[in-house]
């Protein structure tokens, strides 16, 4: 199945309610292929919960590498417990007493180009879909409709795939 994963853990969309001081904020928390932009994994939080708390749930078991940014520093352990054979590509800290590290930067930024893939399904769901405003509705309702938004991402970015095969079978029919 899928080779890596991206995982992008923290995508927050709040919405201001009647009064100005009461706030509703959802995170959708998403694992994306790393290869093909697929998005195979959503969850969907209130925004108070750490995104930590969603890396199980996140991974399939079958990926090979494991993409995360520095918030998921130290957690290979529950990376390994979910998908044993994962490689724990998060990027590390750079700065530290004695200096920023040079070598871990440009690591960091290698890690930063692949897990830049993850970015573009929140893009699709935001500028194409217009998701960019939650409605309060309650976590289930908006997760259905996270959920539904990125479904709709993973059949618009396979898009000319799709078609390819549609007029393949079209052609055969005929």
């Amino acid at each position: 199945m899928t080779r890596e994963c991206h995982v992008r853990f923290c995508e927050r969309l709040e919405v201001k309610l009647l009064r100005p001081t009461r706030h509703f904020g959802m995170k959708a928390h998403i694992g994306v292929d790393s290869k093909e932009g697929v998005v195979h994994s959503v969850c969907s939080t209130a925004a108070s919960v750490s995104d930590v708390h969603m890396l199980p749930d996140l991974l399939h078991g079958e990926e090979k590498k494991v993409w995360g940014d520095a918030g998921y520093q130290g957690q290979s352990e529950a990376i390994h417990e979910a998908a044993p054979q994962a490689q724990d590509m998060t990027s590390r800290r750079v700065k530290t007493k004695a200096g920023v590290d040079e070598a871990e930067k440009r690591k960091n930024r290698v890690k930063a180009r692949v897990r830049a893939k993850v970015e573009w399904p929140f893009r699709i769901v935001k500028r194409i879909f217009g998701f960019t405003k939650v409605r309060y509705r309650g976590l289930k309702k908006n997760h259905e409709w996270v959920c539904a938004g990125l479904a709709l991402v993973n059949l618009y970015q396979n898009r000319k795939r799709l078609a390819k095969i549609n007029l393949r079978m079209v052609q055969q029919r005929a």
